[in-house]
């Protein structure tokens, strides 16, 4: 299994639409490497779901529903999208000023490519994340 995080300004797309739409297509990458980043997610994995802008903290875990297929917002055959669909809310949303500070996640991508919108995490730095919020305690 696969993790990663995926942005999106709340006034644009914010968590509270996600859970109320239950599932939607992840449109707009015009980024390569964040292309790359959804053709390569997998039926199954999971992923952070982060609010750029305002807020600028992961808020809830969502799992990739559908492999990437053409973009359906564009004729345009190099963009992709995957299917999400939200799992949880985090008790507690998780700062990028908290991920910054944690020792854990100082390579993270989210810190070291700030503008990049679709980002792979390993194993550890999501689960680590996810503990976080969870308001459990972590070393």
């Amino acid at each position: 299994m696969n993790h990663f995080l995926v942005k999106s300004e709340p006034f644009k797309y914010s968590w509270e639409q996600f859970l109320s739409d239950k599932q939607t297509f992840w449109d707009g990458v015009r980024n390569y490497q964040a292309r790359n980043n959804l053709q390569a997610m997998k039926k199954g994995d999971l992923v952070l779901f982060y609010h750029s802008n305002e807020g600028k903290e992961v808020v809830g875990i969502a799992k990739v529903v559908k492999e990437h297929y053409q973009d359906p917002t564009t004729a345009d055959e190099r963009w992709v999208v995957v299917d999400l669909a939200p799992i949880e809310t985090l008790k507690r949303p998780v700062t990028l000023e908290t991920i910054k500070k944690d020792p854990v996640l100082q390579n993270i991508a989210l810190v070291r490519q700030g503008r990049l919108s679709v980002i792979p995490l390993t194993r550890e730095e999501f689960d680590h994340i996810v503990a976080l919020g969870s308001g459990i305690f972590v070393d």
